[in-house]
């Protein structure tokens, strides 16, 4: 069986690292890949939101099923174009995946769904939201509709900061057609966590919960990121708290989804905070998370493509979903001056060095003159495993003492308070 991963992150080489365990051993490819990927997979040259290229390369190498990962191509439609040519893939349609390309279509779905969320209004003008913030006050939070490399979100603690967000996103058009529309929403408080759960379109399988970091520096200091580290499972969560979520969040957006005619197959992330009051849902995504996944699939006891074929044959009710007790702890290794200007060629070294609780996971990597380097700010995801999560977290850290860059940056607080 051949099986193409669309993406280029340390998503989607643990994506890869998984299936590579599958006892079916698949042939597997990558588009486009990164050096870590390399190690595991036929690396493609195609960029993962290039929909024509993609589906040429399936005929071209025979490929029998594709795995999406992250949010561009979902929004690009490429499930839809996949099944209009009778081609496999796992991942939401465009209409589905508006649960994450759309703030707004998120927020209007939850409150028809009866979902706890945090009160909200959308604008279409700057005027509009402007009158409406100084009347409300502050704190608040502002959010861009479209997708904004998770950069369209601001938490305005006072009315000032809360005007320049608009102005940011509305008028100087920082993140382009995203901020169209903007949502204005109140500003919940409490511990965040990350929750994910495969879905056929009617059954959903029980959750599986991560914590992630998304400011550069430790103490959640400075500006924020695509997140800098990770860890699953998270130490309050339980057996009732996962029940409570599947039912009162997951199955009912799931019903909404298929009751408004596009259902939602593949996974589904809610990013949930826990507030005095009950959970609330801060968001949607439509795939598996980034760092998250790095942290999550490696306690995924069964074989991923059994999990990815029971979706996509409507039979994920004859699954029986296993997650290890083990925990696991993903640290990011970043490129110094990440989010902001950094270098790029740097090699790695030290990546021969890692025990058997530890993995590395690529993310902005590429092999120059066959040597590993970086080519992004995320670099990659050490990962420590082990049964518990000082365990895990012993283990990222002694690892990533020995895989280094000139320039390479970690935060050391990762999973140290049991966040």
């Amino acid at each position: 069986m051949k099986v193409l991963v669309i993406g280029n992150g340390a998503r989607e080489h643990t994506i890869l690292w998984k299936l590579s365990q599958s006892p079916r051993h698949p042939e597997l490819y990558a588009a486009p890949g990164n050096a870590g990927t390399d190690a595991l997979a036929i690396n493609l040259a195609i960029p993962s939101d290039h929909v024509d290229s993609l589906i040429r390369a399936v005929h071209e190498f025979a490929i029998d099923l594709t795995i999406v990962g992250p949010e561009a191509p979902l929004a690009a439609g490429v499930v839809d174009r996949f099944r209009a040519e009778g081609l496999s893939i796992f991942g939401a349609t465009q209409a589905a995946a508006q649960i994450e390309t759309s703030k707004a279509f998120s927020k209007q779905l939850m409150a028809q769904a009866g979902v706890p969320t945090a009160s909200f209004r959308i604008f279409d003008t700057y005027a509009k939201a402007a009158s409406y913030v100084q009347l409300r006050g502050a704190p608040v939070v502002i959010k861009a509709d479209g997708l904004a490399a998770g950069k369209g979100v601001v938490v305005a603690g006072t009315v000032d900061e809360a005007l320049v967000a608009l102005d940011d996103i509305m008028i100087k058009r920082a993140f382009g057609a995203a901020g169209n529309h903007v949502i204005v929403e109140d500003c919940l408080v409490g511990q965040e966590v990350s929750i994910f759960a495969f879905t056929d379109g009617v059954n959903v399988s029980p959750l599986v919960a991560a914590c992630d970091y998304k400011r550069i520096g430790d103490g959640e200091q400075g500006p924020n990121t695509g997140g800098m580290g990770a860890y699953s499972p998270p130490i309050f969560w339980s057996f009732a708290l996962e029940q409570q979520l599947r039912e009162a969040v997951m199955i009912p957006v799931i019903k909404a989804l298929a009751k408004a005619g596009t259902p939602y197959t593949g996974v589904l992330y809610g990013g949930i905070i826990l507030t005095d009051t009950g959970p609330q849902v801060l968001e949607f995504n439509a795939r598996l998370g980034d760092p998250e996944t790095q942290v999550v699939l490696p306690r995924l006891e069964n074989d991923l493509l059994d999990v990815v074929e029971a979706v996509l044959s409507n039979n994920l009710a004859n699954i029986d979903l296993r997650w290890s007790h083990d925990a696991c702890v993903g640290v990011v290794l970043a490129a110094g001056g990440y989010p902001g200007v950094y270098e790029i060629g740097r090699p790695l070294t030290g990546l021969d060095s890692l025990s058997s609780n530890t993995m590395a996971f690529h993310a902005g990597t590429i092999k120059l003159d066959g040597v590993t380097a970086t080519s992004g700010g995320r670099v990659m995801t050490i990962v420590g495993r082990g049964a518990s999560l000082a365990d895990a977290r012993g283990e990222a850290y002694a690892a990533i003492k020995d895989v280094d860059f000139e320039g390479a940056y970690h935060r050391s607080d990762i999973a140290s308070f049991g966040k």
